[in-house]
């Protein structure tokens, strides 16, 4: 079965850290480009961070910029996504997804995405 899981979501308090993590099962995140997208109630859904392992770009989000960590490991088949100096306003549902035949900003900015993960609660409290 073709799909990505997502496990590390809970709640921290502003300023804590959160490790997601997105594991792919029945395909191989290698030649794919990864990335983790975000909803908070009554607003759309986001690009966090994509990342291209073709041609080594990264996107983030100016919101999450310096703060938040993209990354793969290959031999596990899994994502990660490092969330750090959390604040309230990173109050989301988290997808993880990943894409072909894109880059990294597109499938960020345009949400070219072929697969989406579904979703895991990260709350942060003031």
């Amino acid at each position: 079965q073709v799909q990505l899981v997502e496990s590390g979501g809970g709640l921290v308090q502003a300023g804590g850290s959160l490790r997601l993590s997105c594991t792919a099962s029945g395909f191989t995140l290698d030649y794919y480009i990864i990335g983790w997208f975000r909803q908070a109630p009554g607003k759309q859904r986001e690009g966090v961070s994509c990342s291209s392992s073709t041609d080594g770009k990264t996107y983030y989000a100016n919101s999450v910029k310096g703060r938040f960590t993209i990354s793969r490991d290959n031999d596990k088949n899994t994502m990660y996504l490092q969330m750090n100096s959390l604040k309230p306003e990173d109050t989301a549902v988290y997808y993880c997804a990943a894409a072909a035949y894109t880059t990294a900003q597109n499938m960020c900015r345009m949400h070219e995405v072929d697969r989406w993960g579904q979703g895991t609660q990260v709350t942060v409290s003031s």
